[in-house]
Protein backbone atom coordinates (compact mmCIF):
# COMPACT_ATOMS: atom_id res chain seq x y z
CA UNK A 1 0.00 0.00 0.00
CA UNK A 2 0.86 3.29 -0.47
CA UNK A 3 1.05 5.41 2.22
CA UNK A 4 1.60 9.54 2.90
CA UNK A 5 2.72 11.09 5.96
CA UNK A 6 2.39 15.50 5.95
CA UNK A 7 4.41 16.28 9.12
CA UNK A 8 7.32 14.36 10.53
CA UNK A 9 7.55 15.13 14.04
CA UNK A 10 7.90 12.59 16.39
CA UNK A 11 4.57 11.29 15.79
CA UNK A 12 4.56 11.09 11.62
CA UNK A 13 8.10 9.97 11.82
CA UNK A 14 7.18 6.84 13.58
CA UNK A 15 4.12 6.09 11.37
CA UNK A 16 7.00 6.37 8.28
CA UNK A 17 9.40 4.47 10.13
CA UNK A 18 6.66 1.91 11.73
CA UNK A 19 4.91 1.45 8.06
CA UNK A 20 8.47 0.90 6.33
CA UNK A 21 9.07 -1.87 8.69
CA UNK A 22 5.26 -3.33 7.49
CA UNK A 23 6.19 -3.21 3.96
CA UNK A 24 4.49 -0.42 2.79
CA UNK A 25 5.74 2.02 0.07
CA UNK A 26 5.56 5.49 2.60
CA UNK A 27 6.13 9.49 1.31
CA UNK A 28 6.47 12.44 2.87
CA UNK A 29 3.97 14.77 1.36
CA UNK A 30 5.56 17.61 2.62
CA UNK A 31 5.96 19.72 -1.05
CA UNK A 32 5.12 16.76 -2.79
CA UNK A 33 3.82 16.51 -6.21
CA UNK A 34 0.27 16.01 -7.22
CA UNK A 35 0.44 12.22 -8.81
CA UNK A 36 2.09 11.49 -5.34
CA UNK A 37 -0.55 12.80 -3.29
CA UNK A 38 -2.75 10.93 -5.70
CA UNK A 39 -1.66 7.99 -5.78
CA UNK A 40 -2.02 7.25 -1.89
CA UNK A 41 -4.35 5.18 -0.48
CA UNK A 42 -4.12 6.19 3.21
CA UNK A 43 -2.84 9.82 4.06
CA UNK A 44 -2.32 10.68 7.68
CA UNK A 45 -1.92 14.44 8.56
CA UNK A 46 0.65 14.35 11.94
CA UNK A 47 0.29 18.33 11.91
CA UNK A 48 -0.41 20.53 14.94
CA UNK A 49 -4.41 20.54 15.37
CA UNK A 50 -4.66 24.16 13.68
CA UNK A 51 -3.14 23.30 10.34
CA UNK A 52 -4.57 19.67 10.11
CA UNK A 53 -8.04 20.70 8.36
CA UNK A 54 -6.37 23.65 6.20
CA UNK A 55 -3.57 21.14 4.43
CA UNK A 56 -6.98 18.52 4.07
CA UNK A 57 -8.86 20.78 2.46
CA UNK A 58 -6.01 22.34 0.16
CA UNK A 59 -5.37 19.16 -0.86
CA UNK A 60 -8.79 17.27 -0.98
CA UNK A 61 -8.67 17.44 -5.30
CA UNK A 62 -5.49 15.46 -5.34
CA UNK A 63 -6.72 13.01 -3.16
CA UNK A 64 -8.06 9.89 -5.26
CA UNK A 65 -11.47 7.82 -4.78
CA UNK A 66 -11.86 5.35 -1.73
CA UNK A 67 -8.59 7.04 -0.31
CA UNK A 68 -8.58 6.69 3.35
CA UNK A 69 -7.48 10.02 5.25
CA UNK A 70 -7.40 10.74 9.02
CA UNK A 71 -4.92 12.85 11.14
CA UNK A 72 -3.22 12.24 14.65
CA UNK A 73 -3.88 15.30 16.30
CA UNK A 74 -4.99 15.00 19.86
CA UNK A 75 -7.84 17.35 19.63
CA UNK A 76 -10.45 16.45 17.65
CA UNK A 77 -14.09 18.50 17.62
CA UNK A 78 -12.78 21.59 16.14
CA UNK A 79 -11.12 19.22 13.40
CA UNK A 80 -13.70 17.44 12.75
CA UNK A 81 -16.76 20.15 12.43
CA UNK A 82 -14.48 22.23 10.30
CA UNK A 83 -14.08 19.23 7.89
CA UNK A 84 -17.40 17.36 7.62
CA UNK A 85 -18.68 19.34 4.87
CA UNK A 86 -15.98 18.82 2.58
CA UNK A 87 -15.54 15.12 3.83
CA UNK A 88 -19.61 14.71 3.28
CA UNK A 89 -19.22 15.30 -0.42
CA UNK A 90 -16.00 13.70 -1.39
CA UNK A 91 -15.41 10.85 -2.32
CA UNK A 92 -12.72 10.14 -0.19
CA UNK A 93 -13.10 9.38 3.56
CA UNK A 94 -12.14 11.48 6.15
CA UNK A 95 -12.09 10.13 9.88
CA UNK A 96 -10.40 11.63 12.83
CA UNK A 97 -7.74 9.81 14.15
CA UNK A 98 -5.27 10.15 17.70
CA UNK A 99 -2.96 7.24 18.71
CA UNK A 100 -2.52 6.98 22.29
CA UNK A 101 1.28 7.13 22.22
CA UNK A 102 3.75 9.29 22.86
CA UNK A 103 7.45 10.14 24.31
CA UNK A 104 8.09 13.34 26.73
CA UNK A 105 10.83 14.32 23.66
CA UNK A 106 9.67 15.18 20.12
CA UNK A 107 11.02 15.56 16.87
CA UNK A 108 11.53 13.31 14.14
CA UNK A 109 15.09 12.17 15.92
CA UNK A 110 13.52 10.40 18.22
CA UNK A 111 10.77 8.89 16.55
CA UNK A 112 10.59 5.31 16.23
CA UNK A 113 8.76 2.13 14.14
CA UNK A 114 7.98 0.69 17.74
CA UNK A 115 6.54 3.39 19.44
CA UNK A 116 2.82 2.40 18.39
CA UNK A 117 3.55 -1.51 19.94
CA UNK A 118 0.46 -2.21 22.20
CA UNK A 119 -0.89 1.32 22.22
CA UNK A 120 -4.99 2.21 21.43
CA UNK A 121 -5.80 4.44 18.70
CA UNK A 122 -8.71 6.19 18.64
CA UNK A 123 -11.05 7.22 15.77
CA UNK A 124 -13.58 9.85 15.63
CA UNK A 125 -16.06 9.21 12.41
CA UNK A 126 -18.58 10.82 11.68
CA UNK A 127 -22.40 9.45 11.82
CA UNK A 128 -22.86 8.70 8.52
CA UNK A 129 -19.29 7.61 7.69
CA UNK A 130 -19.30 3.87 6.35
CA UNK A 131 -18.50 1.31 9.26
CA UNK A 132 -16.52 -0.23 6.36
CA UNK A 133 -14.44 2.49 6.38
CA UNK A 134 -13.71 1.99 10.16
CA UNK A 135 -12.60 -1.48 9.96
CA UNK A 136 -10.52 -0.67 6.83
CA UNK A 137 -8.50 2.17 8.94
CA UNK A 138 -8.29 -0.82 12.04
CA UNK A 139 -6.70 -3.27 10.20
CA UNK A 140 -4.30 -1.18 8.62
CA UNK A 141 -3.36 0.20 11.78
CA UNK A 142 -3.22 -3.09 13.31
CA UNK A 143 -0.27 -3.95 11.16
CA UNK A 144 2.02 -1.48 12.86
CA UNK A 145 1.60 -2.34 16.84
CA UNK A 146 -2.09 -1.21 17.55
CA UNK A 147 -3.60 -3.37 20.02
CA UNK A 148 -7.25 -1.98 21.12
CA UNK A 149 -9.58 0.72 18.98
CA UNK A 150 -12.05 3.29 20.54
CA UNK A 151 -14.39 5.01 18.42
CA UNK A 152 -16.25 7.74 19.46
CA UNK A 153 -17.76 11.23 18.40
CA UNK A 154 -15.07 14.43 18.54
CA UNK A 155 -16.57 15.78 21.78
CA UNK A 156 -16.48 12.70 23.98
CA UNK A 157 -12.88 12.27 22.37
CA UNK A 158 -11.51 15.57 23.83
CA UNK A 159 -13.60 15.31 27.19
CA UNK A 160 -11.77 12.17 27.49
CA UNK A 161 -8.33 13.02 26.41
CA UNK A 162 -8.98 16.24 28.78
CA UNK A 163 -8.75 14.00 31.88
CA UNK A 164 -6.55 11.19 31.15
CA UNK A 165 -3.75 13.33 29.14
CA UNK A 166 -4.01 16.69 29.62
CA UNK A 167 -4.62 17.18 33.31
CA UNK A 168 -1.63 15.10 33.82
CA UNK A 169 0.79 17.67 31.61
CA UNK A 170 -0.54 20.21 33.48
CA UNK A 171 -0.55 19.02 36.91
CA UNK A 172 3.38 17.48 36.18
CA UNK A 173 4.23 21.11 34.95
CA UNK A 174 2.92 22.75 37.96
CA UNK A 175 4.10 19.64 40.14
CA UNK A 176 7.74 20.08 39.25
CA UNK A 177 7.84 24.50 39.32
CA UNK A 178 8.30 24.36 42.91
CA UNK A 179 11.12 25.49 45.01
CA UNK A 180 12.71 22.13 46.16
CA UNK A 181 12.12 20.83 42.52
CA UNK A 182 16.35 21.54 41.85
CA UNK A 183 17.34 19.52 44.91
CA UNK A 184 16.14 16.69 44.34
CA UNK A 185 18.51 14.46 44.04
CA UNK A 186 18.86 11.96 46.70
CA UNK A 187 15.29 12.99 48.34
CA UNK A 188 13.39 11.10 44.99
CA UNK A 189 12.18 8.04 43.66
CA UNK A 190 9.89 6.64 41.40
CA UNK A 191 6.52 9.11 42.92
CA UNK A 192 8.93 12.15 41.75
CA UNK A 193 9.94 10.37 38.24
CA UNK A 194 6.38 9.52 37.73
CA UNK A 195 4.80 12.79 38.46
CA UNK A 196 7.51 14.71 36.57
CA UNK A 197 7.63 12.13 33.32
CA UNK A 198 5.68 14.90 30.95
CA UNK A 199 6.72 17.96 32.25
CA UNK A 200 9.30 18.19 29.64
CA UNK A 201 6.74 18.85 27.02
CA UNK A 202 6.69 21.12 23.53
CA UNK A 203 5.48 24.57 24.87
CA UNK A 204 4.06 25.87 21.82
CA UNK A 205 2.01 22.37 20.45
CA UNK A 206 0.86 22.46 24.30
CA UNK A 207 -0.48 25.42 24.55
CA UNK A 208 -2.11 25.02 21.09
CA UNK A 209 -3.36 21.53 22.12
CA UNK A 210 -5.00 23.20 26.15
CA UNK A 211 -6.46 25.82 24.56
CA UNK A 212 -8.12 24.24 21.74
CA UNK A 213 -9.46 22.09 23.98
CA UNK A 214 -10.13 24.67 27.29
CA UNK A 215 -13.46 24.58 27.96
CA UNK A 216 -13.16 20.13 28.39
CA UNK A 217 -9.73 20.69 30.10
CA UNK A 218 -11.03 23.39 32.52
CA UNK A 219 -14.09 21.37 34.00
CA UNK A 220 -11.61 18.33 34.71
CA UNK A 221 -8.89 20.60 35.87
CA UNK A 222 -11.77 22.71 38.49
CA UNK A 223 -12.77 19.41 39.63
CA UNK A 224 -8.89 18.61 40.49
CA UNK A 225 -8.47 21.69 42.47
CA UNK A 226 -11.59 21.20 44.51
CA UNK A 227 -10.56 17.71 45.33
CA UNK A 228 -6.82 19.47 46.14
CA UNK A 229 -8.72 21.66 48.74
CA UNK A 230 -10.60 18.72 50.14
CA UNK A 231 -6.64 16.93 51.25
CA UNK A 232 -5.42 20.56 52.24
CA UNK A 233 -8.38 20.97 54.58
CA UNK A 234 -8.20 17.90 55.84
CA UNK A 235 -4.61 17.87 56.45
CA UNK A 236 -4.59 21.72 58.00
CA UNK A 237 -7.45 20.57 60.74
CA UNK A 238 -5.31 17.52 61.79
CA UNK A 239 -8.66 15.47 60.18
CA UNK A 240 -7.44 12.22 60.66
CA UNK A 241 -10.66 10.86 59.88
CA UNK A 242 -11.35 12.66 56.76
CA UNK A 243 -8.35 12.48 55.28
CA UNK A 244 -7.97 8.63 55.62
CA UNK A 245 -11.55 8.93 53.81
CA UNK A 246 -9.97 10.92 50.87
CA UNK A 247 -6.89 8.34 50.82
CA UNK A 248 -9.51 5.42 50.60
CA UNK A 249 -11.53 6.64 47.95
CA UNK A 250 -8.38 7.57 45.61
CA UNK A 251 -7.19 4.10 46.65
CA UNK A 252 -10.67 2.20 45.67
CA UNK A 253 -11.05 5.07 42.24
CA UNK A 254 -7.94 3.51 41.15
CA UNK A 255 -8.60 -0.21 41.62
CA UNK A 256 -12.12 0.48 39.85
CA UNK A 257 -10.19 2.13 36.54
CA UNK A 258 -7.94 -0.61 36.25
Amino acid sequence: MKIGIRGMGLIGGSFEKAFRAAGHEVFNLKGAAPETVGGCALVIVALPPSMVAPWIKENASLFAPGTLVTDAAGVKKDICTEMEGPARSARWHYVGGHPMAGKEVSGYANSEAELFRGASMIFTPYRWTDAEVIERLKAIFSEIGFARFAVTEPGRHDEMIAYTSQLAHVVSSAYVRDELSCGHLGFSAGSFQDMTRVATVDPDLWTELFLANREALDQVLSRLIGRLFEYRDAINSGDSVSLRRLLDEGRRAKERSR
